[in-house]
């Protein structure tokens, strides 16, 4: 997903073309990660480029921890399974999230890496534990928060166009949130529709800002 500077080309594209290759391509570097700062920082504000709040995330039914001890074999990555006894645990997803009574606190372990299921003794039925209480804040946070870090919202330039735009993994997330496409929230999971929630388009500020740039460079350069 790229998003250059077509339309501050198309005005200042004389201006432009006065700088030498090198000048040229050290400005629209500038241009690009001066955009790619405020690009994040304006996903950071859960904001489409042009100002309206991204729509926040359809609710999510809490799940409520089960009211029984579970008991199972867990081997991965130890070389002996350990017995897990968990109370007070709920299903998300691939994980089951609870009190671990040897642990002494809250564990997750996933569902499918269970070596095998133990029956649970009265005794341990009623072993004491604290309470497994659902984290709700990371519905909470503000969204894409990785997504917008340097390591996936990248900047580039040439000596005829700048860009910014995601990489990998990340560029196929953002073009369906981009676009309000249809993905897979996990691999057994069924489609789902996502609402649109721009994440890449140039703001009047950051058109304005670029064209200042491009101003003092040539004026520098005269």
């Amino acid at each position: 997903m790229r998003d250059g500077f077509a339309e501050i080309e198309a005005i200042a594209g004389a201006l432009l073309r006065q700088l030498a290759p090198a000048a040229r391509r050290s400005l629209l570097r500038r241009m690009a990660r001066d955009v790619q700062k405020t690009q994040s920082a304006r996903i950071g504000r859960q904001q489409s480029p042009d100002g309206q709040r991204y729509e926040s995330r359809r609710p999510k039914k809490a799940a409520k921890p089960g009211n029984f001890a579970v008991h199972f074999l867990y081997s991965k990555g130890a070389t002996e399974p350990r017995a897990v006894l968990m109370k007070s645990w709920v299903r998300q997803g691939p994980l089951i999230i609870g009190f671990d009574v040897e642990a002494g606190g809250i564990r997750s372990f996933f569902w499918d890496k269970v070596d095998r299921w133990l029956p649970v003794e009265q005794t341990q039925q009623n072993a004491s534990a604290g309470k497994y209480r659902r984290q709700g804040t990371i519905k909470q946070r503000a969204m894409f928060r990785k997504l917008r870090n340097g390591r996936n919202l990248r900047a580039g330039a040439t000596d005829s166009e700048a860009w910014i735009g995601f990489t990998g993994r990340a560029a196929e997330i953002a073009a369906v949130h981009q676009e309000g496409g249809t993905d897979r929230p996990s691999v057994k999971s069924k489609p789902v529709r996502y609402a649109q929630r721009k994440l890449l388009g140039l703001t009047e500020v950051e058109r304005s800002r670029a064209l200042d740039l491009l101003l003092e460079t040539v004026s520098a350069a005269l």
